[in-house]
């Protein structure tokens, strides 16, 4: 509560958080638009594959050539990294192998990191984690993405002194999206591929949101950072905002939990298409128990929703701001050394999953492709399958058919074990299996 103080206090005393940002994109650039109106804080590098793209975004955020001239623009991130001229580097790449390498390199440099970089969280956020606790710099979730603001509730609730039930966020989710593809994407967000093209957006991307994969990737970082439980496959149960206590409660109770302390995901639309009222497709939430009669009498004369037997409540935050909320990660790891969420254990994974029939021969092709989306398992579980992690499914050639809706397995696939994600994510799972 006092993040802006301090940082008043840095520009007072000429003592800016230097900050270098890899990836000028979408987030990236939402960041760039506040990153020059908050005090205390310098950005003096930008790396994009593109440098003259990373330009044009800043130019398109705000920034004005004078401005720009301050600013040292370059296609290589890890050269970022080494600069004398940054303290704290913002990964908004989305590619988990760049991910991981960017963390190591910010272990080898002493600069803090924050991972807007999911992708990398969820295939080896646990062992980046813990090398950058080793290396004596801070490893943090991107304020602003809906994990760290879930992290932010569960944190609020546990220091309350209540009993996590369930957190997660909302979705737009229908059964059936599990198998959409680039190619029928746009229709289930109301649009057509030529608006889609005018507007200038990813086909790929934009799937991953629906076809379940960013749930699962993002819930896994939650699970991870929290040490919640992870659901064998996120179960998206229509709920509004009023409906959290009743829905997102253990099922011997009445709700929708595998577990008594799990992340979960609620869908804005029911399963017959139409509109749940009052929905958190755009938010956060967190359901927490009373624990005695005292607090839910609380509950009670304090106006709070609970379920029907009064034991459970909610909090909620029903937007989340995305870049533009990036700084409090920025100001929190410089000036408090304190990570917005960051992985305290291996609870969870996202093993690809096939969305069809798949022959063997073929390739996968990721993230909110043709052939695979991701779903969420405990880890364990997904040790003892063999599950191919999600972040590792692109460019790989099946060695065997894979049924649809069945979990794509390590022996599945034509590996390169020299390959450095994949060496570094199967340290993982033999370092911190247990």
């Amino acid at each position: 509560m006092n993040l802006y103080a301090k940082l008043v206090a840095r520009e007072r005393e000429g003592r800016p958080l230097r900050v270098g940002l890899i990836g000028a994109g979408k987030f990236g650039s939402m960041y760039l638009s506040q990153a020059r109106r908050t005090p205390g804080m310098r950005l003096t590098t930008v790396a994009d594959l593109d440098p003259r793209r990373a330009k044009e975004a800043l130019r398109r955020v705000g920034w004005r050539d004078d401005e720009m001239q301050r600013i040292a623009f370059t296609d290589d991130g890890t050269g970022l990294i080494a600069s004398d001229d940054v303290d704290i580097a913002i990964d908004a790449t989305g590619a988990p192998a760049a991910g991981i390498a960017h963390v190591l390199a910010c272990c080898e440099h002493g600069k803090h990191i924050v991972m807007v970089n999911v992708e990398a969280d969820a295939l080896a956020g646990p062992l980046l984690a813990q090398r950058a606790r080793q290396a004596g710099i801070v490893y943090s979730l991107a304020y602003g993405d809906q994990p760290a603001l879930i992290c932010e509730l569960v944190d609020w609730a546990r220091a309350c002194g209540f009993e996590v039930i369930a957190a997660g966020k909302g979705t737009k989710y229908l059964p059936e999206f599990h198998a959409s593809t680039p190619d029928t994407v746009w229709t289930h967000y109301g649009l057509t591929p030529e608006d889609a093209r005018a507007g200038g957006l990813n086909a790929q991307m934009f799937n991953s949101f629906l076809d379940g994969t960013k749930s699962a990737i993002e819930m896994c970082a939650v699970a991870n950072a929290t040490g919640l439980a992870a659901p064998e496959g996120l179960s998206f149960p229509p709920c509004s905002v009023d409906d959290l206590p009743r829905v997102l409660r253990p099922r011997e109770e009445g709700g929708a939990l595998q577990h008594r302390g799990q992340v979960e995901v609620i869908s804005s639309l029911e399963r017959n298409g139409r509109a749940v009222f009052r929905d958190l497709r755009w938010g956060v939430y967190v359901t927490f128990a009373g624990g005695s009669d005292y607090v839910e009498r609380c509950f009670r004369e304090y106006g709070l929703v609970t379920d029907p037997s009064g034991k459970y409540t909610a909090m909620y935050k029903p937007y989340h701001l995305i870049g533009l909320e990036l700084g409090i990660s920025v100001a929190s790891v410089g000036l408090r050394g304190e990570p917005t969420g960051a992985p305290i254990a291996f609870n969870a994974d996202v093993v690809a999953t096939a969305k069809r029939d798949l022959r063997a021969g073929e390739a996968l092709d990721g993230e909110g492709g043709y052939t695979v989306y991701g779903r969420l398992m405990p880890a364990a579980e997904s040790l003892r399958i063999g599950g191919l992690p999600l972040g590792l499914a692109h460019r790989l050639r099946l060695k065997n058919a894979v049924a649809s809706g069945a979990a794509v397995r390590w022996h599945d696939v034509e590996i390169d074990e020299n390959d450095p994600a994949v060496r570094f994510r199967r340290e993982m799972e033999r370092s911190l299996a247990s």
